[in-house]
């Protein structure tokens, strides 16, 4: 009928019009997406991964009901970070001198760059196991791992960086298929999942404190706020960075989430105990097949060169902004010497200290681990009464309700940091 053919011409114009605001909107979003997803994922780094292989090599699925209240905390600190990015324009160690002072930097900067060596020494080593497994010697895969992201950050812009970060991001699902693989009972995971489970042996809560501690880390909120500084991102693109913010902070506890259950199930149940992410990769071989051990390693590999790059960057990025240097990707060597001086330093120490005869890595790592529980509280200080003053954040400033909440968010990761040095020295 006639009827229908006009009905339906109008109903086809409004699908198309539907159909262009969302592949717009979708447009919109992706280009401000970038620095929540980048620092949320990259923290999933060899010694993240490698903890919560352990969690659930050692400690099955009890400890996952641990990331629901580690992904709401996360998003919390990660918000306020970009928030102050956007408002302020300016990096977290330029507001701590503007506001605290150029002495207590001087000395935040020290115990940072010294802490974010040893991760990235920790990294280096991450990827020298991984492509062990493959059969590969830890003096060509270093090498080359320490060239290429020494040449990509160098060589590359902000943009061209932050798709290569972003596309890393993606073989992170390489531990979501892993999982599948596997054939797990989902119903009793779901059960795990939302049923918290305590116990109060010293080892669990070493287990679930670890687990807290290499979520969240310092270098993340100063990465985090420099990244959306660099990427240019204004306070009317704010909804967008937020939502950035979030869906890092998910996607990062996802992906915890079944490396957790993938070792539980595996190891797990067999009784298998392991120390590293190497041991979990080769001991679900047998287990879980050579596909599902493949995959496990691969994102070893993945997730150690992608924070092999990002840590180094973190620490560039952070002390220039604390003593007022150059500090962009969009700059040209010669225009930020400083920035890309401390970048390549950090990758030549990284890799260089790896590749020495008998280094002592456990030590480097457990040290690194001491200091930053000891200087992550100090960090998200510093950050809560950054964000609440008005000079720096005017109508952007928390409210009661956020405030209160993340206070509390707060004293309970100074408590579990506590308990991380204390159970590292005791």
């Amino acid at each position: 009928m006639p009827g229908d053919g006009f009905l339906g011409s109008i109903r086809d114009r409004f699908h198309a019009i539907s159909s262009k605001r969302f592949w717009k909107s979708l447009g919109v979003l992706l280009a401000f997406v970038g620095p929540g997803i980048i620092t949320s994922n990259v923290d999933n780094d060899a010694g993240g991964i490698t903890t919560y292989s352990l969690a659930g090599a050692h400690y099955g699925l009890s400890l996952l009901w641990l990331l629901i209240p580690i992904t709401v905390a996360l998003v919390i600190i990660q918000e306020m970070g970009a928030r102050m990015g956007v408002v302020s324009g300016k990096g977290l160690s330029d507001l701590i001198r503007e506001r605290f002072g150029a002495r207590i930097t001087f000395y935040l900067m020290i115990v940072l760059f010294l802490t974010n060596l040893g991760n990235t020494v920790a990294e280096f080593a991450g990827l020298a196991a991984s492509m062990e497994i493959f059969g590969l010697s830890k003096y060509l895969s270093v090498t080359f791992g320490a060239v290429f992201v020494w040449w990509l950050v160098v060589k590359g812009s902000y943009k061209s960086v932050e798709k290569v970060f972003l596309t890393a991001c993606v073989f992170y699902f390489s531990y979501i298929i892993s999982g599948f693989t596997a054939n797990p009972d989902w119903g009793e995971i779901g059960r795990a999942t939302v049923t918290p489970s305590l116990r109060f042996d010293a080892g669990y809560l070493t287990m679930a404190v670890g687990i807290v501690g290499t979520t969240i880390a310092p270098w993340m909120q100063f990465y985090l706020q420099s990244s959306v500084v660099d990427k240019g991102l204004q306070v009317e693109d704010y909804p967008y960075t937020r939502l950035d913010v979030v869906v890092g902070s998910v996607m990062v506890n996802v992906v915890a989430f079944f490396i957790i259950m993938l070792c539980a199930i595996t190891l797990y149940q067999a009784g298998i105990r392991v120390e590293t992410a190497k041991d979990a990769a080769l001991a679900l071989k047998p287990m879980a097949g050579t596909y599902c051990s493949g995959l496990f390693a691969f994102g070893l590999l993945n997730a150690s060169l992608f924070a092999a790059s990002i840590l180094p960057l973190s620490t560039a990025y952070t002390i220039c902004e604390a003593f007022g240097w150059e500090s962009s990707l969009n700059r040209k060597f010669l225009e930020a010497p400083q920035f890309y001086g401390l970048y390549s330093i950090m990758i030549i120490l990284g890799a260089g200290i790896i590749l020495l005869p008998n280094v002592p890595l456990i030590p480097i790592m457990y040290y690194t681990q001491v200091v930053n529980g000891l200087l992550l509280p100090v960090i998200l200080i510093f950050i809560l009464l950054l964000v609440n003053d008005r000079k720096i954040m005017g109508e952007h400033t928390n409210g009661t309700v956020m405030n209160l909440i993340s206070w509390l968010t707060v004293a309970v990761l100074i408590v579990l940091s506590l308990a991380t040095v204390l159970a590292a020295v005791l």
